[in-house]
């Protein structure tokens, strides 16, 4: 017996879709001011979960136990220290937005070129050359736009209250997350089987690798390398340490080092005739500047190997898009989208026909058509 189609009923289907849209987008509404928090908790669990599990079999199998003292580690090494950053970036900055803001920034006379062997009076009369030909007319043209970026800079630091309810949400996502990981991890598994069969699990298994790459191989070398750079500068007697710190931490996430910021201070040191601590920064320097290339390859072999630029990209428009809490997230998105890019396309073999002769079917492929 012949079973006729039943019509679609395209009024159903157009408000079902709208429905489970609006009830979708009112999900995300509610939860939007825990989304960065629970991300960046995220981040963190996955990428010291191993820690976790040798902790738990250190501590008689107790996950309890084992949660605890995870917990500890990240309000040691993590919370405080950040807290501690952000809040002597807003004390120390006061000087310099007023400074900016007040008009009277000017290029500075540099009179101690004339103090250099040989070519010191060339370089001095060459600088206030450039001064006496428009250098002060070119510094009044770039002072607003310095006081603008500036101000925006440290307004995004300055957003204190914000960015410890992140932190206090991390701390506490990370607990519930180090508490119930594995139904967690087999909550988003199926989740992703039912979207997408066997290529949503491996999509989840890939995002893993990479935040726990990015996590692991930039985000830790940049604290290591900003950290002990700072400790070079505060011992050494370098003014505003810990501000210091908090910029080798960003130029180490972008992947340019500390050393634009240890170098001008050994400079420094040796140039005010403090060239003991000077040549104990030098020292010092050598090594922190010189760290990551012994860190970065093995922390990011526990992930997946990324593109530099990719974690560059991610570090500034995460601070443009989320603020300090940006520097982590940024690179993040950006690398699982990468990786579950780059794993869908490896799918198909690459083009082996040469580019002219493609080009030559592509032309006989229209021409046959067109004569059709």
């Amino acid at each position: 017996m012949l079973k006729l189609r039943q019509p679609m009923d395209v009024p159903q289907i157009l408000l079902s879709v709208l429905f489970l849209s609006v009830m979708i987008i009112a999900c995300l509404w509610i939860v939007r001011p825990f989304i960065l928090g629970f991300a960046w908790a995220g981040t963190v669990v996955i990428a010291t979960w191993p820690v976790l599990l040798r902790l738990q079999r250190l501590l008689w199998g107790k996950r309890s136990l084992a949660v605890l003292v995870m917990t500890l580690l990240l309000i040691l090494l993590f919370v405080i220290p950040i807290a501690l950053l952000v809040n002597s970036v807003v004390d120390n900055s006061a000087p310099v937005i007023k400074w900016v803001s007040s008009g009277q920034m000017t290029l500075p006379d540099l009179v101690w070129l004339n103090s250099i062997p040989m070519v010191g009076d060339k370089l001095y009369l060459g600088w206030h050359n450039l001064l006496d030909s428009g250098g002060s007319a070119i510094m009044a043209k770039a002072r607003p736009y310095i006081g603008t970026t500036t101000g925006w800079f440290i307004g995004q630091a300055a957003h204190v209250g914000r960015l410890l309810m992140h932190l206090g949400l991390m701390l506490l996502f990370s607990i519930v997350l180090y508490w119930r990981g594995e139904q967690v991890v087999n909550g988003i598994r199926h989740f992703a089987f039912r979207l997408a069969s066997k290529r949503g699990d491996a999509a989840v298994l890939l995002a893993a690798q990479a935040i726990r790459a990015v996590a692991l191989g930039v985000v830790v070398t940049a604290l290591v390398q900003g950290i002990l750079g700072g400790v070079g500068l505060a011992v050494s007697g370098i003014p505003y340490a810990t501000l210091l710190t908090v910029v080798m931490i960003l130029t180490s996430l972008i992947q340019i080092g500390p050393l634009p910021v240890l170098v001008p201070a050994i400079i420094w040191l040796y140039w005010s005739g403090d060239a003991t601590w000077g040549t104990v920064l030098l020292a010092w320097s050598a090594v922190v500047g010189t760290l990551d290339n012994f860190i970065r390859p093995v922390l990011i072999r526990m992930g997946a190997d990324l593109p530099m630029i990719l974690i560059l990209s991610g570090v500034i428009g995460g601070l443009i898009a989320f603020g300090m809490i940006g520097l982590f997230i940024g690179p993040v998105v950006l690398a699982v989208s990468w990786r579950l890019y780059s794993v869908w396309v490896h799918e198909a073999p690459p083009p082996q026909t040469p580019p002219d002769e493609a080009v030559e079917e592509l032309d006989g492929s229209e021409n046959e058509v067109v004569n059709k």
